[in-house]
C-alpha cells in the first residue's frame, strides 16, 4: 500500500482520556473493520504524568472502514470524554514550511514560484532594477525641502 493510500485509511482520534490504552482504542474501533495498526503517541515532556498525548492513530486495511469509523465514532463519548475522529493528515516534510531547517528561498518550490514574479515586477537577475515605464514618482514634490509653514 502506498503512503497516500495508508493515510487515507488512517483515522485520527483526538480527546482521549489519560486512562485510555492502545488496547482500549483497538477494542473500540475494531467493529468497523480490520485494523492494521494503532498508535498512541507517548508524551514528549520529561516530567509529564500523562501516559500519552491525548490522541491516537488507527490504521485500517480499507479506506471504507476508516470512513465508517469516522461516521460512527466522531463526537461519541469514550471514558468520559467526547472524541474528535477524522481522517488523518499526512505529516509535513521537515524540509518544507514553517518548521523547516532550510531558508524559505532555498526551497525549490518557493524559488520557482517567486523567480517568475520578480521578473514581472521589473527586477533583473543581474545588477539591479530594470527600467520601468510610468509616471515619475518624484513629480509633485517640488518645494517640500523647505522647512516651516508655506509662505502665503
Amino acid at each position: 500500500m502506498t503512503d497516500s493510500a495508508r493515510w487515507k485509511a488512517t483515522v485520527y482520534v483526538g480527546g482521549l482520556s489519560p486512562v485510555v490504552t492502545t488496547s482500549l482504542v483497538h477494542d473500540a474501533f475494531i467493529p468497523f473493520g480490520e485494523i492494521v495498526d494503532v498508535q498512541v503517541p507517548k508524551s514528549d515532556a520529561p516530567n509529564s504524568t500523562d501516559p500519552h498525548r491525548g490522541f491516537a492513530y488507527v490504521e485500517y486495511e480499507d479506506v471504507a472502514d476508516a470512513k465508517e469509523a469516522i461516521d460512527n465514532m466522531d463526537q461519541s463519548e469514550f471514558f468520559g470524554r467526547i472524541l474528535k475522529v477524522s481522517q488523518a493528515k499526512a505529516p509535513k516534510s521537515a524540509d518544507e514550511g514553517l518548521g523547516s531547517k532550510k531558508a524559505i528561498w532555498e526551497q525549490e518550490g518557493w524559488l520557482a514560484k517567486h523567480a517568475a514574479e520578480g521578473k514581472e515586477e521589473g527586477l533583473d537577475d543581474q545588477a539591479g532594477p530594470m527600467e520601468v515605464s510610468g509616471p515619475d514618482p518624484m513629480q509633485g514634490l517640488e518645494g517640500l525641502d523647505v522647512a516651516g509653514p508655506k509662505p502665503e
